[in-house]
């Protein structure tokens, strides 16, 4: 009863200060699927998504359909979790608003500037009648000159920061545990890789394995080429098929079960 009396309207604050209508949305977005993201600063990012399969009748193209992980510009990934129309309407933003930047000043728009301009989107939607907030949260990988590589989050309030390694959607506890044990500055991209994969197997549901078509991954990297006796980085992005993602899962051994890896160790122990 308490709630109700305060959740009519965005505008409306608790007596305890709370905004119910942000609460809810961010509720929204803890059952949706997870998307993580590793940062190595050195040689790039890795982003992983997981689908919620709603049907087995569904018929998916999952080499060319992404659902969870949009390019924006040739330097910037965005991971999703939340309402998949909400999340569209801002990366229609984003990338209109990274094209303008381009055609302004001639330059690619710098990740943090790109982050800012959507949370302010997002933060507008939190404090006027007749709206409700976004639900959904957003991961953006991206690199600039001026700053490297760079990955944030931001939520339907608004609010975004600066990660290393970060989990958004279900079971974002867990996996932001097994992140901070695990997590490395000097791990390589495969390794980046393998965290992910291992994170989300361990946090996911246990009755069901992981498989190609439960998976998006993305990653952003770079070759070093000289170019008139100058050094120069080439990004490269790359969105793996699916081939490519059951490749990893065997490579990685993501599907096999610690119970089965315990029980040959305790035999070897007798």
């Amino acid at each position: 009863m308490g709630s109700r009396r305060y959740d009519s309207r965005t505008t409306i604050f608790s007596p305890e200060g709370r905004l119910y209508q942000v609460e809810y949305a961010l509720e929204s977005i803890s059952m949706a699927g997870t998307c993580i993201a590793i940062m190595n600063p050195k040689h790039g990012i890795v982003l992983l998504a997981e689908r919620k399969i709603t049907s087995k009748l569904l018929e998916q193209d999952n080499d060319n359909d992404m659902e969870k992980i949009y390019k924006i510009d040739d330097h910037v990934l965005v991971g999703v979790a939340g309402l998949t129309s909400d999340a569209e309407s801002l990366i229609d933003n984003a990338r209109i608003y990274s094209q303008e930047h381009l055609k302004q000043y001639g330059d690619q728009v710098p990740l943090e500037s790109l982050v800012r301009q959507i949370s302010d989107i997002k933060q507008s939607y939190t404090q006027y009648g007749g709206i409700r907030p976004f639900g959904v949260s957003l991961l953006y990988a991206g690199y600039d000159e001026m700053n490297g590589y760079q990955l944030y989050t931001s939520n339907p309030s608004g609010n975004y920061s600066s990660w290393k390694a970060i989990s958004i959607g279900s079971n974002t506890q867990s996996a932001q545990t097994l992140l901070q044990m695990d997590y490395k500055e000097d791990m390589t991209l495969d390794e980046c890789i393998k965290l992910s994969l291992k994170t989300l197997s361990k946090t996911t549901d246990s009755s069901s394995k992981l498989t190609s078509d439960r998976i998006e991954i993305a990653t952003i990297s770079h070759d070093i080429v000289t170019l008139n006796g100058v050094e120069k980085k080439n990004l490269n992005m790359k969105i793996y098929k699916n081939k490519d993602i059951e490749k990893l899962l065997k490579e990685h051994k993501v599907n096999e079960k610690d119970g089965e890896e315990e029980e040959e160790e305790d035999i070897d122990i007798e």
